[in-house]
């Protein structure tokens, strides 16, 4: 096979992958203003939330897999604490309230990081088994812990389709997403719902950053680039659809590589410019409801 078609097809796995990372923060954070009606610009924090523990689980623990079986609960505690304590007082309040708070919460997770972890960049080592390459040809291999990135955003995503999609817990969901105040009047516990949809969003935007750790560096406002590109595929899916995200991320995700690789001297703009032309194609989004 031609080294050119090669490299081109590693490029196609790098966008890949970096879209379904993508999707694992922009699903989240799709759920949660879709259904809860939150503008959260501090999603992106638990992105860097979830590099710092395991960076610093793994430290501990000596076992990176050991570090994601604690921090993933983790990351779901800390998500309901915050709905319980913070984001319950948004649900009536206007967006400029939230805009407010979750910004403010953007300010205390970074100081609380600079405390504890310091302003220096970290690194995660790749578990053991997964650090090596597959040859592709003679000088080029692709990381075999990227395919199982790749794998395992792929395996949550099917997850999160057949919940939403097949179950009773994701008819609730769907139909909250709607009209709550109909879905309440049936004597369901919206509140409840609310808690379980943001510490799910919470726990997936964690989860990225966990397995993102040992391919990137873990560093101060990590956060804070993830959440602009994951708002760009939130808005390409349309708001409060998973399917949405899905597709809206692996089309960021490869303009985003292959810009960088064969435009770079436009390579910032790539992303705005598909989200441009999406929104003049369909205003509402790929998967959008019209006037959400």
């Amino acid at each position: 096979m031609p080294s050119g078609l090669i490299f081109f097809l590693i490029q196609m796995l790098n966008g890949v992958q970096l879209g379904l990372l993508l999707f694992l923060v922009a699903s989240g954070l799709t759920l949660i203003f879709g259904i809860m009606g939150i503008i959260n610009l501090a999603h992106g924090s638990f992105y860097m939330l979830g590099a710092y523990l395991a960076f610093a689980l793994a430290g501990l623990c000596g076992s990176f897999w050991l570090a994601l079986l604690i921090a993933v609960p983790l990351a779901v505690l800390i998500g309901i604490a915050l709905e319980a304590t913070l984001f319950r007082l948004l649900y009536t309040r206007d967006h400029l309230y939230q805009v407010l708070l979750t910004y403010g919460l953007i300010l205390v997770l970074e100081e609380l990081r600079s405390l504890i972890f310091g302003d220096d960049v970290h690194g995660v080592a790749v578990p053991g088994f997964l650090d090596f390459s597959l040859p592709l040809t003679g000088t080029l291999s692709y990381p075999v812990y990227r395919l199982f990135i790749s794998a395992v955003c792929l395996a949550i995503a099917g997850g999160l389709a057949l919940v939403i999609s097949r179950t009773r817990l994701g008819m609730t969901i769907r139909a909250g997403a709607i009209n709550r105040e109909m879905v309440q009047s049936l004597g369901i516990d919206i509140g409840r719902v609310f808690r379980f949809v943001f510490a799910l969003g919470v726990a997936l935007a964690a989860f990225a950053g966990m397995i993102a750790a040992p391919v990137a560096s873990v560093f101060p406002g990590m956060g804070n680039q993830i959440l602009i590109v994951s708002f760009v595929v939130v808005v390409i899916g349309g708001i409060g659809s998973i399917k949405g995200a899905f597709l809206g991320a692996l089309l960021i995700g490869l303009a985003d590589t292959f810009g960088q690789v064969y435009a770079p001297e436009i390579a910032g703009m790539t992303v705005y410019m598909l989200m441009a032309a999406v929104l003049l194609w369909r205003p509402a989004g790929l998967f959008g409801r019209a006037g959400s």
